[in-house]
């Protein structure tokens, strides 16, 4: 009910089936394959878009979204400036979380872990297959700091665009990627009066432990 009595039309009433354990794999890396290329299939716009919340060195929070690129067994990469906001949080305090929300599937997955900076390399590798006005972009945008106009950004974009001219667009030494190394992930499936299941995996020194949690 809303605060007038009247029915709460923000709510809505979840259908699909229930998440049993013995629905979920062993291994939460194969489990999130699982789920991600059910995303991958159900939704057309960014599927791989995630929450990540950082913390700056007085322990107040952030949160923005970006974009998953690669994950496998050593964690889930995304991509970012270096100076950022988000980046300069990591280096104060490692300790990240990754929150994917599906609300066409009902689903939910969150994952708590280490962000590592990926090398320089796999850096590399990653920024020549981006389009090139996205690696031009990246050598322009200096995120989260003050930009005194957009018109000014534009003459930054033509200058870099003089310089690169009929070359390759090399990789920006402020530009990289992290590799979020998950200690916990958590799977959410909603379920009709907000009984939803959830399902945690606990990284332990034996494997991944898996406990169901209240909703």
């Amino acid at each position: 009910m809303s605060d007038d009595g009247s029915p709460d039309q923000s709510r809505r009433e979840y259908v699909r089936g229930p998440l049993e354990r013995e629905h979920l794999d062993a291994d939460p890396i194969v489990q999130f394959q699982q789920w991600f290329d059910d995303a991958c299939e159900r939704i057309d716009v960014e599927p791989n878009a995630m929450t990540l919340a950082t913390v700056d060195s007085n322990g107040a929070p952030a949160a923005r979204t970006v974009l998953l690129k690669f994950f496998d067994r050593d964690g889930f990469v995304f991509f970012t400036n270096l100076e950022s906001r988000k980046a300069v949080h990591i280096g104060n305090n490692k300790r990240v979380a990754l929150l994917f929300w599906w609300p066409d599937l009902e689903r939910q997955i969150e994952i708590n872990g280490v962000a590592e900076r990926i090398s320089s390399i796999e850096a590399a590798k990653y920024f020549m297959t981006r389009p090139r006005g996205s690696q031009l972009g990246a050598w322009v945008s200096h995120q989260s700091h003050v930009l005194t106009s957009r018109k000014a950004l534009e003459m930054e974009l033509d200058e870099m665009k003089r310089k690169f001219v009929n070359r390759e667009v090399p990789l920006p030494s402020f530009w990289g990627g992290f590799r979020v190394v998950p200690s916990a992930i958590e799977f959410w499936q909603d379920q009709p009066d907000r009984l939803h299941d959830r399902f945690k995996y606990v990284h332990e020194s034996d494997g991944w432990r898996i406990r169901r949690l209240a909703p």
